[in-house]
């Protein structure tokens, strides 16, 4: 059978796409490799559980936010969302001293002035400056020209306070904080819309795919799980056909990959269109480094529920320093607890922090399950470091603790197709951003991508990345009305 529109990978780019093609009225298949849709927003079920991969919260949802505008357009709004506290939604501490993130700009000056009143005016010009990146039309070279300069160069050159630098990007641990190479257009956009407004949502990542894959089938699109796609085959310059590892052929007239750009090329053999330059740019791009994860499952009435995010630091410097390859060991780790679905006790924990590859490369071509001893223990070793800095801030943690599940870059790579188990997709890097932050286009003119791998990610980056691969189908002004309606 013939489609309209062939999607490859169902994360939430691919997602995306499917709802607002088959929406259009297109003739849409989605191909997963795995056995349920989702890739990095889905969950997986552990004691009467669902345990979150890559969801944990999201800013801009409140009424007339962007993120608002487009999740609402896509029904998503009708999910059981939290606000999270606004006098403190994210609460940062770094050698031992804390500081709150407060919803609303101005607030959001005035309590960090209180701490540090000689950067009031720096301050001031800073949240400026989000409100001006959020407005930056996505995919204009605005992103380039206005907001491409490097992250820590911007703010070490507007504020004096070492210190204040840092409580500032505390919360980037949904970033990779690369003091090299990240633009501050990906830090602006990283910050700007959770200091608008932050939610959790009361369950897991699965009822947003849930969500979207019924209105996918219900507009008449299709979802093919256990089908990998192998092979992408073009003739006379186009793609015509998806053939899957398990032996199946999807035919054609337009092919959106949210797969990784390198492993997307790597699908078509034989190609006039792809030179080679092309293809050794897309293998060469650099990726992020992942996260190792804790899931904390706790015993019952342990620990009531707390409405925001804790950060927790050993060291005043929060940020990667290039001579720094790997991240010191459980140095900073992100809390995230889930909202309990009945009472007000916590049922779960999850505890994050940066895992480069390079800690885990070494049993990278072992397969699952067979990794080994000194695997189990090099987990082991770090859930019980994030779980000792968690308890500076949540004392008597481990013994609030029934039982844990840890997650890798390894575990990402081979559950969701991430190369190297990158966290937040190709390293955009701003001494050569043109080149890292890529466009929805490829030579082949019917094959489009999307994903994290574009201009940004995370849930925001990928939705309006998902709008802009959109725009080249069904044009710039009908991904406006969502923006704008």
């Amino acid at each position: 059978m013939k489609y309209e529109v062939v999607v490859a990978g169902s994360g939430l780019g691919g997602l995306i796409c499917a709802w607002l093609l088959a929406k259009d009225g297109r003739q849409v298949v989605v191909l997963e490799r795995q056995a349920q849709p989702g890739g990095c927003i889905q969950s997986y079920p552990r004691k009467g559980l669902h345990l979150d991969t890559g969801l944990h919260y999201v800013g801009g949802l409140g009424e007339g936010q962007k993120l608002h505008r487009i999740f609402d357009h896509l029904g998503l709004m009708k999910l059981p969302w939290q606000h999270l506290d606004p006098e403190g939604f994210d609460q940062v501490t770094i050698a031992g001293e804390t500081f709150k993130y407060v919803e609303g700009y101005d607030h959001f000056v005035e309590n960090l002035a209180q701490r540090f009143p000689a950067e009031r005016g720096a301050l001031t010009k800073y949240v400026k400056m989000l409100q001006e990146a959020d407005l930056v039309e996505f995919g204009s070279d605005r992103a380039f020209t206005d907001f491409g300069t490097n992250a820590y160069n911007y703010l070490s050159s507007l504020f004096k306070d070492e210190l204040l630098i840092n409580v500032l990007s505390g919360s980037a641990l949904k970033m990779e904080l690369k003091q090299a190479s990240l633009p501050l257009f990906t830090f602006a956009h990283g910050n700007s819309s959770f200091i608008q407004s932050s939610w959790r949502l009361k369950g897991d990542g699965n009822l947003i795919v849930k969500s979207l894959t019924d209105d996918i089938r219900q507009f008449g699109g299709e979802i093919v799980c256990n089908a990998e796609v192998e092979e992408l085959i073009e003739q006379d310059g186009q793609i015509t056909a998806a053939r899957c590892k398990n032996g199946e052929t999807y035919e054609g007239d337009l092919f959106i990959s949210d797969i990784h750009p390198a492993q997307t090329f790597a699908m078509i053999q034989q190609s006039e269109k792809l030179k080679r330059i092309y293809r050794t740019r897309m293998n060469m791009m650099e990726n992020t480094g992942g996260a190792f994860t804790t899931s904390l499952i706790l015993k019952p009435n342990a620990l009531p529920y707390f409405n925001h995010n804790k950060f927790v630091y050993e060291q005043a410097n929060v940020w990667t320093f290039p001579e720094e390859r790997q991240p010191q060991k459980a140095g900073g780790v992100m809390i995230s607890c889930r909202v309990p679905e009945n009472g007000t006790y916590a049922q779960q924990i999850d505890l994050l922090t940066p895992m480069d590859w390079q800690q885990c490369q070494q049993w990278a071509d072992t397969k699952v399950g067979r990794r080994g001893e000194d695997y189990q223990a090099m987990k082991q070793a770090m859930a019980e470091a994030c779980i000792e800095l968690a308890e500076t801030v949540i004392p008597g943690l481990k013994a609030m603790t029934e039982t844990y599940y840890t997650s890798t870059p390894l575990t990402y790579r081979d559950y969701t197709l991430t190369p190297q188990g990158s966290a937040y997709g190709v390293r955009k890097d701003c001494r050569n951003l043109v080149v890292t932050m890529l466009s929805p286009r490829t030579p082949i003119s019917n094959l489009l991508l999307t994903g994290q791998n574009l201009m940004l990610h995370g849930l925001e980056g990928v939705s309006m990345t998902a709008l802009l691969t959109c725009s080249e189908v069904l044009g710039p002004s009908k991904m406006k009305a969502i923006l704008n309606h």
